[in-house]
């Protein structure tokens, strides 16, 4: 094994025996929403009844109203029963292999449209009950009706992917770390606060009190009263709505203190299939703000607090005043390029007077039901473009209520009522569908689309993405110009993209890369250097691995529960041909997710090469046991 990759590719030995860190630096400074009520009562109030206020409870008389009077609840060979002790709010779950388990409800996530019980497994162990509470229709409801989840599934409730400490609490607390111990495999979580209070959107508030109490005249006090996150600086404010309301990777070991730039604590998700349609309409849970970058609105300066109250969260208005504040023949001063039309009018709609068709939100917002009754809104407000169906496979705002029509008849339509309309322009999502099908074909296309500044940053980023598969088809001349934007998502984008370019001409930039202000673009470097063999690296990039093991060190650090990031330590491994290494972190991965047929697949294979074929079929046989249909192991079984 080269020299320089031994001194620091033991990363896996090296997190497994790290022990938890004290979490108090990260929430010094906190004082805890009770501390802002004297000062600022109303703001307080109408806090006090937002989701953000309830997005995690401790049990009391005010939450699951109705439920837990004995309930039974049973699907697909599972029972849960709800019953009152005391005043103790009780699970017995009887899983599909016949145990049967008791557990007090440790908190709740949530306050409509559902509630969600949180169990302790084992103590500090914090995980998500599947079948959860239908306010609106006072039912008990399982979230993933059409999966089958024994046990020892990764995706059952008790598993890795329903970890409350790891997937759900940043977002849910204030001032949270996650602290993981790993050697104990549990939680020692802490946080100022359960629910989203004050400090999480504002920042510790020990400073400005300290200010206020100092009787600091209002015009000496400091640009921010003391806190870290100005939310009169509309790009700032949205950056730290965004940290929860998005879909993204986090780097870090749970909430990031507020004001810490996006893309220095995430790395937020691209257009990719499964997650998103191929023109960037919602396809799984997303959380609005990749949806929002594809919009005119952001692309002219609208942020979440032109349609949201920010201590609410409501809307500002339920119908189409919402968007005629702006979109109205008398328009709005904040924003003087919007063209003075009367929007609200069957002139513009096409639809009835006050129909479902003549508001705003059902044309250009569309909606889908998530976790089984949260209908959530496309935040890209998108024109309808039934004319791109065929070629991207995406739906339209017009065939989810002319249910019995074609795509085809709708897209007729807008073209008979708007001959010469947006839909007649080119559409980015064609060409990250043919990227996507098939990206050398498409790599001129996406070449263009990456170049246009008048597109979307996401659909841009996306197609530099989607060109790290384009082979030699791209050059080191096509990427350059985007290793410098001012955009970290394209700089760390264009890194993936590099990895199509020869190493001899690539070190260099990656090299560089590691020293990026942004550590989503740190990452990308460090993920890209270590993904090229030590014997085919180049001296000067073999000398940058060092610095890239500890960039991406630091990040696996905090993601050592997650099976994906085994996966990624084992990817390494795999790439230096340390087998030894690539087999323990695979090992790591499948006790975590039995059912990561992936990395059984290539235990399979490191046991065949290291220890011949008979050690290759136990562990094969121990593989097809969790994971019996993946075409990896069958493949495998026909050949052993």
């Amino acid at each position: 094994m080269p020299h320089a990759f031994s001194r620091a590719l033991f990363i896996g030995a090296m997190l497994f025996g790290l022990s938890t860190l004290a979490a108090t630096a990260q929430q010094r400074g906190y004082v805890g929403s009770d501390a802002c009520v004297d000062c600022h009562t109303a703001e307080t109030e109408a806090w006090e009844q937002s989701h953000h206020a309830k997005a995690w409870r401790w049990p009391d008389a005010d939450m699951l109203l109705g439920a837990f009077q004995g309930e039974v609840f049973e699907h697909d060979g599972m029972r849960a029963e709800f019953w009152m002790d005391g005043d103790t709010r009780m699970v017995r779950v009887t899983e599909k292999d016949g145990v049967t388990t008791e557990y007090p409800v440790h908190s709740v996530g949530g306050v409509a449209p559902l509630e969600q019980l949180i169990l302790e497994t084992k103590p500090g162990n914090l995980q998500s009950f599947d079948v959860t509470w239908d306010v609106e229709n006072q039912r008990w409801y399982h979230l993933y009706p059409d999966q089958d989840l024994p046990p020892n599934d990764g995706l059952h409730w008790t598993g890795p992917y329903k970890n409350w400490n790891a997937r759900c609490a940043e977002c849910h607390a204030t001032g949270y770390n996650k602290n993981f111990d790993a050697p104990a495999a549990s939680y020692k979580s802490t946080q100022v606060e359960i629910g989203v209070g004050c400090e999480a959107c504002h920042g510790p508030g020990a400073r400005h009190i300290e200010l206020v109490s100092a009787d600091t005249r209002p015009e000496s006090m400091p640009p921010l009263y003391g806190f870290n996150v100005d939310f009169d600086d509309t790009e700032a404010a949205m950056q730290q709505c965004a940290g929860c309301h998005s879909r993204r990777e986090a780097f870090g070991n749970g909430s990031p203190r507020p004001g810490t730039g996006f893309h220095d604590a995430y790395n937020l998700a691209l257009l990719r299939p499964g997650t998103y349609h191929a023109d960037g309409q919602i396809l799984d849970e997303v959380y609005v703000y990749g949806s929002f970058l594809q919009s005119k609105m952001f692309a002219k300066g609208v942020g979440c607090a032109n349609c949201h109250d920010g201590h609410t969260g409501e809307r500002l208005a339920e119908d189409n005043t919402l968007c005629t504040q702006c979109h109205s023949p008398a328009g709005n001063d904040d924003f003087p390029t919007l063209a003075l039309k009367d929007y609200d009018s069957t002139a513009h709609h096409n639809h009835a007077a006050d129909s479902q068709g003549a508001e705003c939100k059902n044309c250009h917002m569309i909606e889908r039901t998530y976790m089984g009754v949260d209908g959530r809104r496309d935040h890209s407000f998108r024109i309808p473009r039934p004319d791109l169906a065929a070629q991207t496979g995406a739906p339209n705002a017009c065939t989810d209520c002319h249910v019995d029509e074609t795509a085809n008849w709708a897209a007729a339509a807008i073209a008979e009522w708007y001959p010469n309309g947006n839909w007649t322009e080119p559409h980015f999502g064609q060409t990250l569908a043919n990227g996507r099908a098939d990206p050398v074909g498409a790599a001129n296309d996406l070449l263009i689309l990456a170049r246009d500044d008048d597109q979307n940053t996401l659909a841009r980023a996306t197609a530099l993405w989607l060109l790290s598969n384009a082979g030699d088809t791209v050059s080191l001349s096509d990427l350059t110009p985007y290793l410098n934007d001012p955009d970290p998502l394209l700089r760390a984008n264009a890194l993936s993209a590099l990895r199509a370019v020869p190493t001899t001409l690539s070190a260099p930039y990656f090299a560089t890369a590691l020293e990026d202000p942004s550590q989503n673009v740190r990452l990308s470097a460090a993920r890209a250097i270590l993904s090229i063999p030590s014997a085919q690296a180049t001296d000067a990039l073999r000398a940058s691995y060092r610095a890239a093991y500890s960039t991406l060190a630091t990040f696996l650090r905090n993601q050592f529960d997650f099976p994906e990031a085994h996966m990624q330590i084992a990817g390494i491994a795999l790439t230096q041909s340390d087998l030894t290494s690539a087999e323990r972190a695979f090992r790591m991965a499948v006790s975590l997710d039995p059912q990561q047929g992936d990395a059984w697949t290539l235990l399979v294979r490191i046991a065949a090469a290291q220890r011949g074929r008979e050690a290759a079929r136990q562990v094969l046989n121990e593989a097809l046991r969790n994971a019996p249909n993946h075409p990896g192991l069958l493949e495998l079984a026909s050949q052993l």
